[in-house]
């Protein structure tokens, strides 16, 4: 009997090992802020040659709003906003007025009931997959069953090389231990393009700083020996643009005399009447003086957006014209201190707001050049890649993306 034990123990052994040699591994890098074209400046020879080999996008077009948190989890999940219900960087739930915000130290972005989206970690990890993340938003729920198998807690300051480091010390994990799936997340080009703006010289090292990552990544790929093994994708959440506080329009003193709230970020605002029987007159108001800026209820926003399902969602959308901030006098103060000179979360059809695809390994096609993609279709790319089945409720579709693998 013990025997047999031993016996079946060894078969459950080698199989598993079989099947974990059998998985593909992707690694999901994500270029916070760079902008589509910053492919374009001959600062990227690491990322265009492997572009080269492989797949490159016109274009990454996010989802609306163009902010980073929504971005990350609408890639992740393969769900517009409205649906995973991350909805913006900083929002309040109206009927229990807990705020959600992306800070140092925020307890909200780890509390699972914000994120109504499945992760594709999620998902992986139900097919046995071993999955990790070097950081990426919604990576640091509480709930375990929620999170990748191994992760990191958010640590801005982190340096780069660590990241990479660190990614490749979960590659030379045993087998039964490796993940397979894993994300790594670098801010410089969002930092100095909120700072300095997309066109400085600040972005252009930043940007070139993240090439040179990108060169020792696949440099220590090489050196474990898995260069032919791991398919890389490189992605952004969003692009940037130049801002000033030349081009402001103060949503306060427009309606001076309401009662109302005022959320989301200055490319777009939410309105919450203090009185509902304000919605009619207050928008009304707005649209007098939509000079810069569209105003729209919240059912009227134009579908494209997918942006009115979620309860969440002010009653009136303010949505700022490229270039311009919507802003209240604390607002505008701070915008004044700080000097910004680059922002994103304009309406996503702009392209400006467009981001970078880059693929490359044993599942995608060498050489192909396509036009713009659209950032919820990577979940189901993902599935396909590791022959899962995704969520029902997804609003990526894997025909719109499919043809770029083998």
């Amino acid at each position: 009997m013990k025997k047999l034990l031993l016996f079946s123990l060894f078969i459950f052994v080698i199989l598993s090992n079989s099947f974990a040699q059998s998985q593909p591994y992707v690694l999901l890098v994500s270029f916070d802020g760079f902008k589509w074209d910053y492919l374009n400046r001959g600062l990227t020879p690491n990322l265009n040659e492997i572009a080269n080999n492989g797949v490159r996008a016109l274009a990454l077009k996010p989802v609306f709003p163009s902010k980073t948190f929504p971005n990350h989890l609408s890639i992740i999940t393969g769900m517009y906003p409205e649906n995973h219900g991350i909805i913006a960087n900083h929002f309040e739930n109206p009927f229990t007025g807990e705020v959600y915000k992306v800070a140092k130290n925020s307890k909200s972005v780890k509390q699972s009931k914000w994120y109504l989206g499945e992760a594709f970690w999620t998902t992986a990890k139900r097919n046995n997959i071993i999955t990790a993340s070097y950081f990426w938003p919604g990576s640091e729920l509480e709930l375990d069953y929620r999170r990748p198998d191994y992760y990191k807690p958010y640590e801005h300051n982190k340096p780069y090389i660590a990241r990479i480091d660190g990614v490749i010390d979960w590659l030379q994990l045993p087998q039964a231990e490796r993940p397979h799936f894993i994300t790594l997340y670098f801010h410089e080009t969002d930092s100095y393009g909120h700072g300095y703006g997309p066109n400085s010289s600040e972005v252009n090292k930043a940007i070139s700083l993240l090439d040179s990552m990108t060169g020792y990544l696949t440099s220590k790929l090489k050196e474990i020996g898995m260069i032919d093994s791991v398919n890389i994708i490189f992605v952004s959440d969003h692009g940037m643009t130049e801002i000033s506080t030349e081009k402001t329009v103060n949503i306060e003193k427009i309606l001076n005399g309401f009662k109302y709230k005022m959320g989301g970020e200055k490319p777009f605002v939410m309105i919450d009447p203090e009185n509902k029987n304000d919605i009619e007159l207050i928008y009304q108001t707005l649209k007098k003086h939509d000079n810069h800026f569209k105003v729209y209820k919240k059912e009227d926003l134009p579908e494209y957006f997918h942006y009115s399902r979620h309860p969440f969602i002010s009653p009136i959308i303010l949505i700022a014209d490229l270039g311009w901030s919507l802003v209240n006098d604390k607002w505008l103060e701070r915008f004044k201190r700080n000097k910004s000179k680059g922002n994103h979360g304009y309406a996503n059809y702009e392209m400006d707001m467009h981001g970078i695809f880059i693929a490359s390994g044993p599942a995608f096609k060498k050489g192909l050049k396509t036009g713009t993609l659209q950032n919820i279709d990577i979940y189901p790319l993902l599935c396909k890649i590791f022959n899962i089945q995704p969520r029902s409720n997804i609003d990526g579709k894997l025909e719109r993306i499919g043809f770029i693998l083998k």
